[in-house]
C-alpha cells in the first residue's frame, strides 16, 4: 500500500488539491460562483439547555480534520485559495477552539471569527454562492438561494466514492485504532464481563470518547446479537455457564474518517464457534475474488450462495444451495446487504449513484437491503460483512412457509441462544490491488 509509506502531512496537500478540482468542476457545471460549507452547530434537546453530541458536516471535514469547530465555515471559490472562517468563541462556559495550527493550515486563508455574523461580513455579497449544511435558516437570512442543491451534491457525492491517498491512509489509521479496541473487548468477554464493561474496555483501548466514535458501538451478548442494530448495554454480568456468544460491531475515527469492524466470539467450543470459523473462511475467500469491474451485487449474490452452502454443510437444511437462492431463503439468515461504502461517514454516500447527474439504481427486489449497486472500481473503500443470524421473527416466518420441512429446527433452536454472527472487514482498492485494511491491522497488532 503506497499510501502507508508516506506521511499524513505529505498526502494532505494532494488531497486538498483533488478537492479543489472536484469543486471547481461541480461549480462550473452549476454556473455558481462558489460554495460556502458550514461546519454546523450543536442541536439543543427539547425543553432543555443541553445539546446533543456535535457531529460536523461531512462536507466540511472532507477538507479539514476539524471535528469540534462548530460554526466554522469554508468558502470555496475556483481559482482562489479556500477561505476558512475559523470560529473561536469568547466563552467561559465552554472551552473555545485553540488557535489554528498544524499541518492542515497551509492550503487555507484563515480568518478567525467570533460569531457567524463575522463570517457574513467577510463574505461580502452572497449572490452566486451555494450553501452546504443543515443551517438553512442562516443561509436564507444571508440571501443564499442555492441551499444543498442536488445539482452540486450529486457530482460531489459521486466523486467522494473515489478516495484520495490521504483518505485511504486515514481509514487505515482508524482501523489501527479500532482493532486495539476489539482485542480489549475480546479479552473482557473472556473474563465474563458485561456488555457495559466490554464497551468501556473498548473505549479505553481506543482512547476515544463514545461521541467521538463514528457510530454507536454494538456490544451484544448471547441472543442480543440477533438484533442487527442492538442499541443497549446490559450492566449485569451473566454466570459463565450461561454465556454463549458476543458480537461487537465497533469502529474508530481518524481525522474524521471511519473504521467499521465487527467480530464475534464464542465463549466455549461447539457448533457456534465452528460456524464463526467457517464464515470467516468464506469471507476471506470472497474477498480474494474481488476485482475491479465486478458489480457489487454479484459479490453479494456469491456470498448468498456461500451462506446457503454453509447452512447445508452444517446440517441446518437439506436444500441445495441453488434452490435456497432461487427461493430467496437465505434472507432469513442474512437479512442485510454484504457491505457499504466507508469514509467520512460509516455508511458513506453514493452507493446507488451511477453518474455525476444523480442517476440512481435501486437494489433489486430480491435484495432490498443492499447498499451498493455500483461496480467495484479503483480507489473505493467498502466493507465486506457477511452474517448468519438466528432471528426468531424471521425464523417464525420460515417455519410457517412451505419450506419448513427442509430445515433442521432442533439444530437451529440450539443456536438461538447464540443470536448470530457477523464478520466485517474494511476493504480498499488501491492501484487495482485489493487490500484488507482490517486484517492488516490485526496482523500488525498480533505480530
Amino acid at each position: 500500500m503506497d499510501f502507508d509509506t508516506q506521511s499524513i502531512e505529505s498526502l494532505y496537500g494532494d488531497h486538498v488539491e483533488a478537492l479543489n478540482q472536484r469543486y471547481a468542476q461541480a461549480i462550473e457545471e452549476t454556473s455558481l460562483r462558489g460554495v460556502l460549507i458550514d461546519a454546523g452547530k450543536p442541536r439543543t434537546t427539547f425543553l432543555d439547555d443541553q445539546s446533543y453530541p456535535f457531529k460536523v458536516n461531512p462536507h466540511f471535514k472532507a477538507w479539514l480534520p476539524l471535528l469540534d469547530n462548530e460554526q466554522s465555515m469554508l468558502l470555496v471559490t475556483p481559482g482562489e485559495r479556500p477561505k476558512l472562517f475559523y470560529y473561536q468563541a469568547d466563552d467561559y462556559w465552554y472551552k473555545p477552539a485553540a488557535d489554528a495550527q498544524g499541518f492542515w493550515t497551509e492550503p487555507f486563508d484563515i480568518h478567525p471569527i467570533g460569531s457567524p455574523q463575522d463570517a457574513h461580513n467577510l463574505l461580502g455579497p452572497t449572490a452566486g454562492l451555494a450553501f452546504i449544511g443543515e443551517n438553512s435558516d442562516l443561509a436564507e437570512e444571508w440571501q443564499i438561494e442555492e441551499i444543498n442543491p442536488d445539482s452540486l451534491l450529486n457530482p460531489l457525492h459521486f466523486e467522494r466514492i473515489n478516495k484520495t491517498a490521504y483518505e485511504k491512509r486515514c481509514i487505515l489509521e482508524a482501523n489501527r485504532i479500532g482493532v486495539q479496541g476489539h482485542r480489549a473487548a475480546q479479552q473482557a468477554f473472556s473474563r465474563a464481563e458485561s456488555e457495559f464493561e466490554i464497551q468501556h474496555a473498548y473505549l479505553a483501548a481506543t482512547a476515544q470518547r463514545e461521541q467521538e466514535n463514528p457510530y454507536a458501538a454494538i456490544v451484544a451478548i448471547n441472543a442480543n446479537s440477533a438484533v442487527l442494530h442492538y442499541q443497549h448495554y446490559e450492566t449485569s454480568r451473566l454466570p459463565q455457564q450461561h454465556l454463549h456468544s458476543m458480537l461487537i460491531d465497533a469502529g474508530a475515527q481518524y481525522n474524521g474518517y471511519a473504521a467499521d469492524i465487527t467480530r464475534c466470539h464464542a465463549f466455549r467450543p461447539g457448533l457456534y464457534r465452528d460456524l464463526i470459523q467457517a464464515l470467516d473462511s468464506e469471507q476471506l475467500e470472497l474477498i480474494a475474488a474481488i476485482e475491479c469491474g465486478l458489480p457489487f451485487l454479484d459479490l453479494h449474490k456469491q456470498m448468498q450462495l456461500r451462506l446457503a452452502t454453509l447452512l447445508r454443510e452444517f446440517k441446518l437444511t437439506d436444500l441445495q444451495p441453488e434452490d435456497m437462492l432461487a427461493e430467496n431463503l437465505t434472507f432469513t439468515f442474512m437479512p442485510h446487504g454484504l457491505g457499504h461504502y466507508l469514509g467520512l461517514q460509516t455508511h458513506d454516500v453514493g452507493g446507488y449513484l451511477q453518474d455525476r447527474r444523480g442517476t440512481l439504481q435501486q437494489p433489486p427486489e430480491a435484495h432490498p437491503t443492499l447498499r451498493i449497486t455500483r461496480n467495484i472500481e479503483d480507489d473505493q473503500v467498502f466493507t465486506i460483512e457477511p452474517g448468519i443470524y438466528f432471528i426468531p421473527s424471521l425464523l417464525n416466518g420460515l417455519r410457517e412457509s412451505e419450506h419448513a420441512g427442509a430445515f433442521n429446527w432442533d439444530r437451529i433452536e440450539s443456536l438461538l441462544p447464540c443470536g448470530g454472527i457477523r464478520i466485517e472487514d474494511n476493504i480498499c482498492i488501491d492501484a487495482g490491488n485489493v487490500h484488507n485494511l482490517t486484517r492488516t491491522c490485526f496482523q500488525e497488532l498480533d505480530s
